[in-house]
């Protein structure tokens, strides 16, 4: 299957940000979503969006770090539409902080929803796509993946993780299945500075309002790559603002 139109896409954090913008540009061009999120309220305007501007989404309740609710996401799909084409696992906290603060349980958060959210969901979905002969996993990653900078270095961390995650999961899928890897580069989500220390979140939302750019700029690329016909992979594609070092 070529295009976006009939595909079902399951789609992890999908109540705002990338997930909310990902979801939207893919129901407009007809796919069939998905969507999973821990807040149910915000999870269900999405839902209602899609559906009011004449779309098909289904939402259900979904922490990454639990295996059984990217089961859950699973099984919706089929139940619900008979298949899954797409799973994007774009789930993620960015509680940064330097090391001198220890902040510990955000360090587990992170490890927990990027490394262990991303291997809950291909548990999930590559036996999917395994009986199908078909399927693609989209992961976000960031370009923290890419280079390092202060004090992003456990999220860096984590989401270097996804990247050779992807890239060992793209040498082991064999010619029917599609892997991708996105990473974004500085993208206006509500994510940002969220969980941080006060004087790290202000810097981030002031650099985040200066330079960032739209979600709907990362949920063009994701799209690009899963409207490529059968047969091409689309392995990695990175988005930054061209003021972005």
């Amino acid at each position: 299957m070529s295009g976006i139109e009939g595909k079902v896409v399951a789609i992890t954090g999908a109540s705002s940000g990338i997930g909310a913008a990902t979801a939207t540009y893919l129901a407009a061009r007809g796919a069939k979503l998905v969507l999973g999120a821990r807040r149910e309220d915000r999870l269900n305007a999405v839902v209602d969006q899609i559906a009011t501007q004449g779309g098909s989404a289904v939402g259900t309740v979904v922490d990454v770090t639990r295996r059984e609710d990217l089961k859950l996401l699973t099984d919706t799909a089929i139940d619900r539409f008979g298949r899954l084409d797409v799973l994007v696992s774009n789930a993620g906290t960015m509680a940064v902080s330097p090391f001198d603060e220890l902040r510990q349980d955000d360090w587990d958060a992170m490890v927990a929803t990027h490394i262990t959210g991303l291997l809950n969901g291909i548990g999930a979905a590559l036996p999917v796509f395994r009986r199908q002969h078909s399927g693609q996993f989209v992961n976000v990653a960031s370009t923290a993946a890419y280079i390092v900078k202060t004090p992003q270095s456990v999220y860096a961390a984590t989401k270097t993780a996804v990247k050779v995650l992807t890239e060992g999961l793209r040498l082991e899928s064999g010619p029917d299945l599609r892997v991708t890897l996105v990473s974004p580069g500085f993208t206006n989500t509500e994510g940002v500075g969220k969980g941080a220390s006060p004087e790290t979140a202000a810097a981030m939302v002031r650099q985040r309002d200066e330079i960032a750019v739209p979600p709907s700029a990362i949920a063009s690329a994701i799209g690009y790559a899963i409207e490529q016909p059968a047969g091409i992979d689309i392995s990695e594609v990175v988005v930054r603002p061209t003021v972005q070092a």
